[in-house]
């Protein structure tokens, strides 16, 4: 994350005159001011390089606002910022966050809420794709293999499917969201992640350690890593008893929790071919 990007990204970008092919991948953190947006890139990067011929780009915006009177944007006006200028195609979208004590994606003291956008370059050539929430703009992302997941607002059964629609070849999943799903009685569609190895539940509620374990809800069949609080594993396995859990924990090679414990009654039983147990701490994870 850049605290100082019209710091020094900005000079950085306006010393290279000469570059023809330009590159970024950045998460800028603002407070009460504008997002990056096709305008900004155009007057601070594009005007400068006159040789630049190819400009591949994904940017995050988090800005915190402190001013109630903050006018924000629409995920239109983002969008119409990029007509009329050589960007190519362009997908966007604004989301806002407001402060909750379950939200800890805000973490100054003085913010009243978060609102975040993302602009990303299509066809999207990165592999990694950062904060997703619930105004994903949908498209498909064939090159990623590592997503984040992160809103205040609750994922649900059906926004998993069209997740694992968009993103076939993710390995690595993580998912930050502190909020229960509100639709429980998931429907019958399958969900499948057929290349996922690690999923991080460190900072996710109980629910989607339902959502992802229970082998009726999602389709994991080369999971190898999981990533989770011990008292989420122990509700959602009902300490190591409960059957639609049990597929998925036995094939499980590495077990990552927040803390140390003492292996309980039908613990190993359960994690039949893990070998690599260990604690971390909730602000530290292993990945």
């Amino acid at each position: 994350m850049i605290h100082d990007y019209d710091k020094y990204i900005i000079p950085l970008l306006h010393r290279m005159i000469n570059l023809e092919e330009l590159i970024l991948f950045l998460t800028v953190i603002r407070t009460d001011s504008s997002f990056i947006d096709g305008t900004e890139l155009c007057d601070q990067v594009l005007v400068h390089m006159s040789q630049l011929n190819k400009f591949i780009f994904s940017i995050n915006t988090d800005v915190f606002i402190e001013n109630n009177e903050m006018d924000v944007p629409l995920s239109e006006d983002i969008q119409n910022s990029f007509i009329g200028k050589e960007y190519g195609q362009v997908r966007s979208y604004v989301h806002f966050e407001p402060k909750k004590p379950t939200n800890q994606n805000i973490d100054f003291e003085e913010a009243k809420a978060v609102v975040k956008s993302h602009i990303y370059s299509l066809p999207y050539q990165f592999e990694s794709f950062l904060d997703l929430n619930n105004s994903f703009q949908g498209g498909m992302f064939v090159n990623v293999r590592c997503l984040t997941m992160t809103d205040s607002y609750p994922f649900e059964h059906e926004f998993f499917k069209i997740i694992s629609d968009r993103f076939p070849l993710v390995k690595n999943l993580t998912i930050s969201n502190l909020e229960p799903q509100k639709n429980k009685q998931h429907s019958s569609t399958l969900i499948s992640f057929p290349h996922l190895n690690l999923l991080n539940l460190i900072d996710a509620h109980d629910d989607y350690a339902q959502q992802f374990l229970v082998d009726m809800n999602t389709h994991l069949p080369c999971l190898l890593d999981l990533c989770i609080l011990y008292e989420s594993l122990e509700t959602v396995t009902n300490n190591f008893t409960n059957g639609a859990t049990r597929l998925y924990c036995s094939k499980l090679k590495g077990l990552h929790m927040d803390k140390a414990f003492v292996r309980p009654k039908h613990f190993d039983e359960y994690f039949l071919e893990t070998n690599k147990i260990c604690s971390q701490t909730r602000n530290n994870p292993p990945f």
